[in-house]
């Protein structure tokens, strides 16, 4: 299920997540849905046709500057045309500049967030660009296990009772990490994907019989992530009886997900079968393939060459 890409943080995470001082809290969170950011300059200039009240706004030293030529009067309005062009998400000053009496009082009455960095406006812009490009990411919710084997985020899907979350502990005992259990929250980014756990279920797993473990507290910090890229998915399956399945490897199976396609492997379970050793060597081929190397088309090429 795709998610509407609008997300409200609170004030004091969004300061924590960039590195901001708190000027004034308003409406003690900031709502963001625009990707882009503002500088107003043209729109304390008094030209509004292609202003985005969607936006984060950020004053750096010129708008500063500009607002400061004119008496207090003249500025107060500028600053007020700007606040009434809708329901600004915040405002941000670069620099550590100080923030204009006329700003501070205007701010208020909109109940508009004011924010300060210390970095130059075009770092400020920098970091933001890939904050919400992050955060506001087209994402979808998907059942299944976001595993890190050998460095490749493995996807494990299957139906419920197929033995995933079971083979995601074998594989934590053997030194790998857990990125989600059961519901995983799956973003495109840059054409590429990234999977999280929900807040709520972070680091939590269930298992069968056992009930609910927190795998952090029992394995240590080490055998989790909070997030990875998508490299591959592994849909598990029990044995069909009479079914192809792939012996070669040479298929080249995929799945699309936010529009990104990704390698998928099919991997039948039955009695017998050490599927955390197969997802090792599933995930130790995938990065032989990445750089290059591929058995099946080497095994191909030499039958060819006799």
């Amino acid at each position: 299920m795709t998610q509407h890409v609008t997300q409200s943080v609170k004030l004091d995470k969004f300061a924590s997540d960039l590195n901001l001082e708190i000027v004034y809290a308003g409406r003690e969170q900031v709502t963001l849905s625009g990707m882009s950011v503002e500088r107003p300059g043209l729109a304390l200039a008094g030209f509004f046709d292609y202003f985005d009240p969607s936006r984060v706004v950020v004053l750096g030293f010129s708008e500063h500057e500009y607002l400061r030529t004119f008496g207090e009067e003249e500025r107060r309005k500028k600053i007020a045309d700007l606040l009434s062009q809708g329901q600004l998400p915040c405002i941000i000053l670069s620099r550590d500049l100080p923030v204009l009496s006329e700003l501070a009082d205007e701010a208020r009455k909109a109940q508009c967030p004011i924010f300060r960095s210390p970095k130059p406006t075009t770092d400020l812009m920098s970091d933001l660009f890939i904050y919400l490009n992050r955060l506001l990411a087209p994402s979808m919710s998907a059942h299944g296990v976001l595993m890190e084997v050998f460095g490749v985020g493995v996807l494990l899907t299957g139906k419920s009772g197929v033995g995933k979350s079971e083979t995601a502990m074998e594989l934590i005992k053997r030194g790998h990490r857990l990125i989600a259990d059961d519901s995983v929250i799956i973003k495109e980014v840059a054409n590429e994907l990234y999977g999280t756990a929900p807040d709520m279920i972070r680091y939590f797993m269930e298992l069968r019989g056992i009930g609910i473990i927190n795998v952090k507290s029992m394995y240590g910090s080490g055998s989790v992530l909070n997030e990875k890229k998508i490299d591959l998915e592994i849909q598990m399956e029990r044995w069909q009886e009479g079914k192809e399945y792939d012996r070669i490897g040479d298929e080249g199976t995929t799945e699309e997900m936010l529009g990104v396609k990704i390698p998928k492997l099919i991997i039948p379970v039955s009695p017998g079968r050490n599927l955390a050793i197969i997802i090792e060597v599933a995930a130790r081929n995938f990065r032989l393939k990445s750089m290059g190397y591929d058995a099946a088309e080497e095994l191909i090429a030499r039958s060819i060459g006799r």
